[in-house]
C-alpha cells in the first residue's frame, strides 16, 4: 500500500478523509492528546519511574534503552512475585495518581468534532479526562456477565447506544480508572487480554459483521471490539511502538479477518509527525502498511491536534 505524505499546508486532504468517511469511521487516541494539551506533561515514563522509586530496592533514574514500558513494569512485579496482592496494590496506586489529573478543555476542539461525526472514540489511556471534559455519563452495554477485570462493555456517552458502532461513545481497550483491576500495565496483563480476545474472535468469526441479518451475535458484539472490526479506524496521538503489543496484535487479527472476508474490509489511517520527534520508523511504516493502514505524515503536531479538527 502506498504511503501518503501530507504536509502542514495540506490539512484539507485529511479533513477530506473525515468528510468522505464520516458515516463509517472510528477514532483511536493515545496519550498524545494529554501530552499536547497538558502543561504538566502527563508522562507514562515519569509515572513508571515513580512506581519504581516507591516499590523497588534498586534505584533507577530513567528507563533503560532496550526495554518496553510494559516490561519495565513487569521487572518491578518480579521483585514482589511472592506477594499475591502486589499487582492489585500497583493498580490502585496508578488509579490514585490519575485521579488528580485535571482536564484541559482545549482538547474539546478534537472531541467535539468526533462527536459531531457521531463516531466512536477508543482511547488507550486509563484516565477519564475525555469524558470529564465533555460531561459524559458512564454507561454499560447490556451483557449477561460483567467483570471489572475486563469492563469492555462500559463506555461514556451523552446517550444510550444500542451497539458500540451506533454513535459517539468513549471506550477503553486497555482498562479504565473507574475499575482499578482493569488497568493493564505489564506485558503479562496484556497477554491476558490477548487470550480473552482470541477466544471471542475465533469462536464465531462469521458473526462479527455489524449487519447481524441472521440475528446471531458474536461475543464481542456488546464491547469496543465490535468497533475495531466493523469501522474504518483513524489512529492519532498513539506511538504504536513495540510497547503497544495488544493493539498491534489486534490490528493483525483485524487484517487477517478482512483477508478472510474481503467484502467486510474497512479502511485505516495512522497520522504522525515527521522530522524531529517523529516516531514513524521504517519498521512501523512496514507494519502499518501490512495491516492495511495508510500512513499520513505531517510537519507539525499542531496539524494533528488542532488544524485538522477546526
Amino acid at each position: 500500500m502506498q504511503r501518503i505524505r501530507i504536509d502542514k499546508m495540506k490539512t484539507s486532504q485529511i479533513k477530506q478523509v473525515f468528510a468522505e468517511n464520516a458515516d463509517n469511521i472510528a477514532f483511536l487516541a493515545g496519550n498524545g492528546i494529554n501530552l499536547y494539551y497538558k502543561n504538566d506533561k502527563i508522562s507514562w515514563n515519569d509515572l513508571l519511574l515513580e512506581l519504581w522509586d516507591n516499590y523497588s530496592l534498586n534505584e533507577k533514574t530513567k528507563i533503560p534503552e532496550g526495554i518496553s514500558f510494559t516490561e519495565f513494569y513487569d521487572a518491578l512485579e518480579i521483585q514482589h512475585a511472592a506477594n499475591r496482592n502486589f499487582s492489585n496494590t500497583l493498580q490502585k496506586d496508578v488509579q490514585e495518581k490519575m485521579r488528580i489529573w485535571k482536564v484541559d478543555h482545549a482538547q474539546n476542539l478534537i472531541l467535539n468534532r468526533i462527536k459531531e461525526m457521531g463516531a466512536p472514540l477508543l482511547t488507550t489511556n486509563f484516565d477519564d479526562l475525555i469524558p470529564d471534559s465533555m460531561g459524559l455519563d458512564f454507561r454499560k452495554m447490556g451483557v449477561s456477565k460483567f467483570t471489572d477485570f475486563y469492563p469492555w462493555s462500559c463506555y461514556y456517552s451523552d446517550r444510550e447506544l444500542k451497539n458500540p458502532t451506533e454513535g459517539f461513545g468513549v471506550w477503553y481497550p486497555n482498562g479504565m480508572i473507574k475499575y482499578h483491576r482493569s488497568i493493564k500495565l505489564g506485558l503479562s496483563h496484556y497477554m491476558g487480554n490477548v487470550a480473552r480476545v482470541r477466544n471471542m474472535i475465533h469462536k464465531n468469526p462469521e458473526y462479527i459483521k455489524a449487519g447481524e441479518s441472521s440475528g446471531k451475535k458474536w461475543d464481542g458484539y456488546p464491547t469496543w471490539l465490535h468497533i475495531i472490526f466493523n469501522k474504518s479506524l483513524f489512529i492519532f496521538g498513539l506511538g504504536l511502538n513495540e510497547t503497544e503489543v495488544f493493539i498491534r496484535w489486534l490490528l493483525i487479527e483485524r487484517a487477517k479477518y478482512f483477508t478472510k472476508y474481503p467484502d467486510r474490509k474497512q479502511k485505516g489511517w495512522y497520522i504522525d509527525k515527521t522530522g524531529s520527534g517523529s516516531t514513524i520508523s521504517d519498521g512501523k511504516k512496514f507494519f502499518l502498511n501490512s495491516v492495511g493502514f495508510e500512513v499520513l505524515e505531517v510537519d507539525d503536531y499542531k496539524v494533528i491536534y488542532e488544524d485538522i479538527w477546526s
